[in-house]
């Protein structure tokens, strides 16, 4: 029996600062860890939790306005609070989704990742357990 992943119309988001803060609407698609090199360096943990949002759905609310932005790859840039340094988003060059860290989201430990990217690269103590495939709602 697959459980479905809780829904809410409206997710918020933020950093530990408060200085950038977000909305996103919809359906949070792909849920997952990374273990790649550049996940593990900035979080200073053995993974980073993403989850996507598409672009249009997504809106910045806090005072700073949106992220300052590096890229880690050619293709790949990642966002941070200008003031707290928070890691809150990934976006790839041509790409729909902007994808934000799970625990940004205040309801982010409601998430399940269903996915582990660079897994063989994961720290050989480190225990995974992966959810079922989110069930959609319509």
């Amino acid at each position: 029996m697959t459980e479905s992943i809780p829904v809410p119309d409206l997710w918020t988001g933020g950093c530990q600062c408060g200085d950038t803060t977000y909305e996103a609407s919809g359906i949070p698609d792909d849920p997952h860890l990374c273990s790649c090199e550049h996940c593990t360096r900035l979080s200073g943990a053995p993974a980073m939790a993403w989850v996507g949002f598409h672009k249009d759905a997504l809106k910045w609310t806090g005072p700073a306005g949106g992220p300052t932005y590096f890229s880690t790859w050619p293709t790949l840039h990642r966002g941070s609070c200008q003031r707290c340094r928070t890691q809150l988003t990934s976006v790839a060059d041509g790409s729909d989704v902007i994808m934000v860290t799970f625990f940004s989201l205040t309801r982010g430990a409601e998430l399940v990742p269903v996915g582990h990217s660079f897994r063989d690269e994961a720290a050989s103590w480190m225990s995974i357990t992966l959810g079922p495939d989110p069930q959609r709602r319509t």
